[in-house]
């Protein structure tokens, strides 16, 4: 075999849970280190790794991220009061994802993996419709309550040394009911319009965003000053000469725009859009397993992962000596956009095309009907026979073309 391809740099790699844990361990094992002289700075993100470190190693890999500049994530899980019991856990910790979008103040970019065979829901889409998502507050960092009958809530501001400057009445409560505050931060929103501005010029496509400022004439309303004092000020001349326009519009008439577009188009949503949409997106391009995911930094890090969870049935049949078919594309896009951005940053051609290679790889296999069970019912391609392959066997399968 041909010498493997040096490192400069090391990836933050953050290793995750359940059946993609297992996928991680066989992707470099497999795919990647027969050919790269792999360099990491390595997390252990797993749930009991972060309970017995009070969370604190989400925090130390994302900083990591900061120093390093590129970051490879495995799939991890949000524990809810079921996994606190299953994983006997100190507290119910929060997101690992939103503690690394909150320090990196990123913006999260999903793209599906278009292979030829799997033929979107949506028979309009011809291109790639890519997704990115404000990560930054709403009600991922909100604060919540219960109320009683008679009483009050109210949003009050109070100036740097704890003087009230307003105060709104939110509801009087006839009966019982719920509260609930979120907030933003223009710096974040400034930061979230220039990655989509960037991000759309890179790539050569249209952006689009969308929000309800008709009824939000605050909240919702700064999103879309916010954009359009950039986008005026910084990027109107860039689109025109790169023949791409920005479009601001209410996000129900966006969300209708998108059901009959042909793609090819960057749709930017606030944090709980963009959640719920992406997931949308993607399912209807085919699957989960078949999206990417980087979140980028204004100040120029990323974070590559895969846009699913952990596969915890699948992991529960592995636990008991049972093969599983389970879905390693996006996990593998991952560490292929790691990779080559790792490779562009520090000058390595070698690593970039590796990189390109593995995807290609990839594709070829689906393409020639061998692939996992979950894109079994969606392949259809005229001359070819899918064929069920387990987790591993993808992998070889891949590595034999690679």
């Amino acid at each position: 075999m041909a010498e493997k391809i040096a490192m400069k740099t090391p990836l933050v790699e953050m290793d995750g849970d359940e059946m993609t844990r297992i996928l991680w361990k066989w992707i470099k094992e497999i795919l990647i280190e027969p050919y790269v002289d792999l360099k990491t700075e390595y997390y252990d993100l797993g749930l009991p790794e972060r309970d017995k470190t009070d969370d604190r190693v989400t925090e130390q890999a994302a900083l990591a991220t900061k120093k390093y500049g590129v970051a490879v994530k495995c799939a991890t899980i949000t524990p809810n009061a079921q996994r606190v019991e299953e994983y006997k856990l100190k507290q119910m910790w929060k997101s690992p994802n939103g503690t690394i979008r909150r320090i990196l103040d990123g913006t999260v970019f999903r793209a599906p993996i278009i292979v030829k065979g799997i033929t979107p829901y949506v028979p309009g889409w011809k291109q790639s419709i890519v997704l990115a998502r404000h990560a930054y507050g709403d009600i991922y960092n909100s604060v919540e309550a219960r109320a009683n009958a008679g009483e009050s809530a109210y949003l009050v501001i109070c100036d740097k040394d704890g003087k009230e400057v307003s105060r709104s009445l939110i509801k009087q409560f006839p009966g019982e009911g719920i509260v609930q505050g979120v907030h933003n931060l223009d710096k974040s929103i400034e930061s979230f319009a220039v990655s989509c501005f960037n991000y759309a010029l890179e790539n050569k496509i249209p952006l689009w965003f969308g929000a309800k400022d008709t009824i939000s004439k605050t909240y919702d309303h700064r999103f879309k000053d916010i954009f359009n004092e950039i986008y005026e000020r910084d990027y109107k001349e860039k689109f025109e000469a790169a023949g791409i326009y920005f479009m601001y519009t209410l996000i129900d008439d966006i969300v209708a725009r998108i059901m009959r577009s042909e793609g090819g188009v960057l749709w930017a949503c606030k944090n709980y859009d963009g959640d719920v949409m992406s997931d949308m997106v993607a399912t209807a391009y085919g699957s989960l397993g078949m999206m990417s995911s980087v979140l980028v930094s204004p100040d120029g890090n990323y974070e590559y992962e895969a846009a699913h969870g952990t596969v915890t049935r699948h992991y529960y049949r592995y636990l008991k000596g049972e093969e599983t078919s389970t879905n390693s594309v996006a996990t593998i896009w991952a560490w292929t956009g790691a990779l080559s951005k790792r490779g562009e940053l520090d000058g390595i051609p070698e690593l970039v095309a590796f990189a390109q290679k593995l995807e290609k790889a990839v594709i070829d296999t689906i393409e020639s009907g061998e692939m996992t069970g979950d894109l079994i019912a969606l392949f259809k391609r005229e001359g070819v026979t899918p064929k069920k392959l387990e987790s591993r066997e993808f992998l070889r399968a891949v590595a034999s073309r690679l």
